[in-house]
């Protein structure tokens, strides 16, 4: 097991890898950029270094810097966490270089996965049922028109190198191509560096559904069940909840062996999520993410495992201590993402939190690091807390969540609870009746 474990991320995210490595007697590292100086996870890590200055580029991002953060204080391994650099090959190549573990998958794996065309690719030769579209990226307008045309519209132009919505776009007809063309590929190149697109056939009205996967480097791939995460806006999950209420006991089964062999067949180590879109009874890949994920918290609660603490130790080396027919699903489980941002128009909300008090109680987790009198940057993801509660089932489930987020408050700046609670009490959504374009329908109608 490691000695040390330096913690290249910050907020909720590094404050949640602080208390798994603790819990497994492993010292951490914490990094922070000046604007995160006071931050909960700066104050509790064994030790912090500054790595630079509020912008991202300048600290988070900067890889010379924590790989001489690592070096300085002695650590065994690094933890990327969430965003930033966690599928990144440079860095995860970087830091094996240098002799840390990364606590994450191969770098080839990332390479793999990160380029979607070629995991698209790479997937539908293990079997993996994909969705008609391009082969790999598209050299230019005319060409995306030209596939267009073969496979039917609409389509739906997606950033090569990218994910979270960025550099997405539909297209409902030839007219829109060339417009929609320029902004994808802008948008990936600012997010990304990199412009290139490829094209997917568009699914009228799916849901998003994902599998969370871990292996570890002795052959072991083990699935938690699935996650529906089809409550978004512009592509951004908003509410997860696990397990899905759109699938019965035979398509959870299929869905949950379909991503296990695959990962298995791959050689795949570490956390790792398969997210397919699910229309009609069917699933489609859509792509792997490398890492763990925001909404890792419901797996967690309806099976009892400790993901980031399981992450961990097969990072280390440790087999598997468990095996497939050993987790068990209890329950159900739903999170809210609350962000600092107004919730009727959702511009960003930084400043000072003057009065905070999370929800608790039975079945109640509120994974945050603010606190009442932390300033919340303006530089960062607007994302400053996860309420996610558990229930012996659903319809218990949402009347804990209705009553957690009715007891929550945070002060001084906007957030989005109002939105949750217009979410959640929706009749579509206390029936499970919601797609990926529910919530912005919703939101068109004056939700």
């Amino acid at each position: 097991m490691f000695d040390k474990v330096l913690i290249a991320n910050r907020g909720e995210t590094a404050l949640r890898i602080h208390r798994a490595c603790r819990e497994l007697g492993i010292k951490t590292v914490a990094v922070h950029s000046t604007a995160d100086s006071d931050a909960m996870h700066v104050r509790l890590a064994d030790e912090s270094v500054c790595i630079g200055p509020p912008a991202s580029r300048d600290s988070y991002l900067n890889m010379a810097a924590l790989i001489s953060a690592a070096e300085i204080t002695g650590a065994d391994a690094i933890h990327p966490g969430i965003g930033f650099l966690s599928e990144n090959v440079q860095f995860a190549e970087m830091v094996e270089e240098h002799g840390f573990e990364f606590i994450g998958p191969t770098a080839e794996h990332i390479r793999i996965m990160g380029d979607k065309a070629m995991a698209k690719k790479t997937v539908a030769g293990l079997g993996m049922p994909v969705i008609q579209g391009s082969d790999g990226g598209l050299p230019d307008v005319a060409a995306a028109k030209k596939l267009a045309d073969k496979i039917g519209y609409p389509v739906l132009l997606k950033a090569i190198a990218g994910g979270g919505g960025k550099g997405m776009k539909a297209v409902q007809n030839v007219s829109e191509m060339e417009e929609a063309y320029g902004l994808a590929s802008g948008e990936a190149k600012a997010a990304f560096g990199n412009g290139e697109l490829y094209m997917e056939q568009f699914l009228a009205n799916p849901r998003h559904i994902e599998v969370q996967l871990l292996g570890d480097k002795h052959g072991n791939v083990v699935h938690f069940g699935e996650r529906d995460c089809s409550i978004q806006r512009r592509h951004q999950k908003v509410v997860e909840e696990a397990p899905s209420p759109a699938l019965n006991a035979e398509e959870r089964i299929h869905v949950g062996k379909l991503a296990a062999r695959t990962a298995k067949l791959l050689g795949y180590r570490g956390l790792g999520t398969i997210e397919f879109l699910y229309e009609n009874g069917k699933f489609f890949f859509m792509e792997m993410n490398t890492r763990l994920q925001i909404e890792h918290p419901i797996t967690e609660m309806i099976t009892g495992v400790d993901l980031v603490r399981e992450q961990i130790r097969v990072a280390s080396g440790a087999p598997l201590s468990f095996k497939q027919e050993d987790i068990k699903f209890n329950g159900h489980s739903i999170e809210c993402r609350i962000n600092a941002e107004d919730p009727d128009t959702f511009a960003p909300s930084p400043g000072k939190i003057t009065d905070f008090h999370p929800a608790g109680g039975l079945g109640v987790r509120f994974d945050s690091a603010v606190y009442a009198g932390y300033k919340v940057p303006p530089h960062y993801d607007s994302m400053i807390a996860k309420l996610i509660v558990h229930g012996a089932n659903r319809n218990d489930c949402l009347l804990r969540l209705r009553r957690a987020l009715e007891e929550t408050v945070i002060d001084g700046i906007k957030t989005n609870l109002p939105l949750h609670l217009r979410i959640i009490r929706d009749p579509e959504f206390v029936d499970g009746n919601y797609t990926i374009k529910w919530l912005e329908e919703k939101l068109s109608e004056g939700l």
